[in-house]
């Protein structure tokens, strides 16, 4: 006997407020809390609910029958069905002031932290285009749109590039226009697409393990950019054809463009691989704060330059950093994006420690670049147990900054940085929540003066938050 499908449930709903990662949360007749894709505080919706759980449910929306006044145009004809525009159809005071009360949230209700002063979010200076680098992925499985599938057009499935759509691995949208990355990055990906459609190149299959074409790296800086192909090995002559346009044709038609070829030939879907320069430098070279910084292909560099620049003068006002400090640690220090800033305009020394081989070369480089003599940098993988023996022959910090990756310092680390006991602490995080956790243990011997929420991503639910912690006497 079959089964019969249950039709799940619709409800009318009113959008009370934001939660975890940026999704809306309403409450259902019972008090449930329910979670609505898409929709925004004051809005009352028709949601068709999914999937309970025992404290809450997860709905689609489906219809808006009453729009809250936050709600806005989405400006991007992908919102909704790309993952990473989030808040495009939320007014943009209106993202300030829930990622302001995301970080208010992590601290004082989830690790139960005083704080201080928790200041507003400090808004970007452009909401549109500021992105300076986009990671494209070319796919053999096109994932197919509601609205798509509805037009009864005939589309080839075998082709897309653009960007995964959200948690499949093997689809990927079709991506017209980025409305984050500026107009000329909108402009490199139709060339790239109309040329691999031309050319016949097929695109890697993530399935099968087949394919040529795996990525379009799109980078820009100091007013230059960089198109980076990521493929396989060529194995056929359409993938001959593609590399010979890329090297003779595309180098002609756009001049300016610096252009790199890298060959990822490993499972690995990270879009990058051993690279040749085609054309150009082989760098972009970006100022900020008067440091040049020299950024290689596949280097980490933050991604929306004009906030980067509010983003290091929020660290030096709340961390209250004068340049009269006799030692500075950058732990978790990347690139040198805030030490070397800080080392320009200190008379002490600054100590950066970075796990990346890479990123520690691009920090000496730079450092080296910009003639700043009062930095040393360390390769140390700062949550292995032997990084405690580096960190206890370093010179007693006077100030210790702290900007780790999203799961947050490691254990060991916090002790040992109650154990050395500066006079403060500069925590820097993108991520709230493992921010508020650390705080909690650091609490042991400091109080959390200010916290300021900085956004560097417009139109996503991320923030990056500045922490001031001082010592306790």
């Amino acid at each position: 006997m079959a089964k019969r499908k249950i039709e799940n449930e619709i409800e009318e709903l009113t959008v009370e407020s934001i939660g975890f990662e940026g999704i809306a949360v309403a409450r259902s007749a019972s008090g449930m809390a329910v979670f609505v894709k898409h929709a925004a505080p004051g809005d009352r919706v028709e949601a068709e609910i999914y999937r309970r759980k025992k404290n809450y449910a997860e709905a689609r929306l489906r219809r808006i029958t009453e729009p809250s006044p936050l709600r806005v145009k989405p400006r991007c004809t992908h919102f909704g069905v790309c993952g990473g525009c989030s808040w495009q159809h939320l007014d943009y005071t209106a993202q300030l002031d829930w990622k302001r009360r995301q970080v208010e949230d992590c601290f004082t209700r989830l690790a139960k932290v005083p704080v201080d002063e928790i200041e507003p979010a400090l808004a970007a200076p452009e909401i549109y285009g500021y992105r300076n680098k986009m990671e494209f992925s070319f796919g053999a499985s096109r994932w197919l749109t509601d609205e798509e599938i509805r037009s009864g057009e005939a589309i080839a499935r075998d082709f897309a590039l653009g960007l995964h759509a959200p948690g499949r691995y093997d689809k990927v949208l079709e991506i017209g226009r980025c409305e984050i990355q500026p107009e000329r990055g909108n402009e490199l990906l139709t060339v790239f697409r109309n040329a691999a459609i031309r050319f016949g190149a097929k695109c890697y299959d993530e399935r099968k393990r087949e394919g040529f074409l795996r990525n379009l790296v799109i980078r820009s800086g100091g007013g230059e950019i960089m198109a980076i192909l990521v493929t396989r090995m060529p194995s056929a002559e359409a993938d001959l054809l593609m590399l010979d346009w890329f090297e003779n044709d595309f180098t002609s038609e756009f001049p300016d463009v610096q252009a790199i070829h890298a060959v990822n030939d490993t499972l690995s879907p990270m879009a990058q691989g051993e690279a040749r320069l085609i054309r150009g430098a082989g760098y972009l070279t970006e100022s900020i704060k008067g440091i040049l910084f020299r950024i290689s292909p596949f280097s980490f560099f933050q991604t929306n330059p004009t906030q980067t620049v509010h983003f290091l003068d929020s660290i030096f006002e709340i961390g209250a950093i004068r340049g009269s400090e006799s030692v500075i640690w950058d732990l978790y220090c990347g690139a040198g994006t805030i030490s070397l800033p800080v080392a320009q305009r200190s008379s002490g020394l600054v100590i950066g420690v970075e796990l990346s081989e890479g990123s520690i070369a691009d920090a000496k480089a730079n450092a080296a670049l910009n003639s700043i003599n009062n930095v040393e940098f360390y390769c140390e993988d700062l949550h292995r147990p032997a990084a405690l023996e580096m960190l206890r022959n370093l010179p007693a910090p006077d100030c210790i900054i702290l900007d780790p990756p999203r799961a947050g310092v490691h254990g060991r680390v916090l002790e040992h940085l109650l154990a050395v006991a500066p006079p403060k602490i500069v925590y820097v995080s993108c991520n709230p929540a493992t921010q508020a956790r650390d705080c909690a243990v650091l609490a042991a011997r400091y109080a959390v003066r200010r916290v300021r929420p900085v956004d560097m991503f417009p139109h996503t639910f991320h923030i990056e938050s500045v922490a001031l912690l001082e010592r306790i006497e």
